[in-house]
């Protein structure tokens, strides 16, 4: 019997109406102004193509080793491989958060989101939110931004507990959380890499949302990850999680 769902967040509940590069180049353009604004001498096209490198590299690692790294540790790296060591936390995390303010215009909840919600607490479930990313404020107020708290609990964020997706640990901190065994609990997410095999190293069942999935990281397991079950709109939810639990789909 199913009991409790977590959902991913990006490309999952909320999708990005930009194109990616162009607004990342954007965002780190905007945070090596401010930076330069706040006292540092900065060379802004040299900052922006460093960190980018960063961003890239460490991306990588992140995948290999199921840790995370904050975007606030890496802006320290950048700052120091650029030879400026002495920089204020105050300064910093301004500026961090300028940049990912300006990436959240981007983002939008899918329409289907809030009402899909509604229906599944209503029928019962518990709701929670596992998403990877490297700053917890940002993805904290993309879901204020959509109004998706009321259903959500916990939201776990990677750069808050420091281990990422498909780390299984991190699937346990929601199952502890609401004292539920693995297959008693959904995953609902976009990446097979991440959502899919996370869940499946943690023993929960586990749909793959295709909203946004077109993606190189899918297509490089695509065949070798089976998911569950395969959904093309949140809507579609409900109805899975009705037959999985032996349920009258309801329309």
């Amino acid at each position: 019997m199913i009991k409790g769902i977590i959902f991913d967040l990006g490309s999952t509940v909320m999708r990005f109406k930009g194109e990616w590069r162009a607004v990342l180049e954007e965002c780190y353009s905007t945070l090596a102004a401010h930076l330069k604004a706040g006292g540092l001498d900065l060379d802004e096209a040299a900052f922006v193509a460093a960190y980018d490198r960063y961003m890239d590299e460490f991306y990588v690692q992140r995948q290999h080793e199921w840790v995370e790294y904050t975007a606030a540790h890496l802006l320290r790296l950048c700052l120091a491989d650029m030879g400026i060591a002495e920089v204020s936390e105050e300064l910093m995390n301004a500026g961090l958060k300028t940049m990912f303010l300006r990436e959240e215009e981007w983002w939008e909840a899918f329409d289907d989101a809030a009402p899909t919600l509604e229906r599944l607490q209503a029928e019962g479930y518990r709701l929670g939110m596992i998403s990877n990313a490297s700053d917890d404020g940002n993805v904290q107020r993309l879901i204020d931004k959509a109004g998706l708290r009321p259903w959500l609990d916990p939201i776990i964020v990677s750069a808050a507990v420091g281990i990422r997706k498909p780390n299984p640990r991190i699937f346990e901190m929601v199952l502890e959380r609401w004292e539920l065994p693995p297959d008693q609990v959904v995953m609902v997410g976009d990446t097979l890499g991440t959502d899919i095999l996370g869940a499946q190293l943690a023993g929960l069942r586990n749909v793959w949302a295709t909203m946004s999935a077109d993606t190189p990281a899918n297509a490089a397991y695509r065949g070798q990850l089976i998911p569950d079950a395969t959904i093309a709109a949140l809507s579609e939810l409900p109805g899975v999680l009705a037959q999985w639990n032996g349920l009258r789909v309801q329309p």
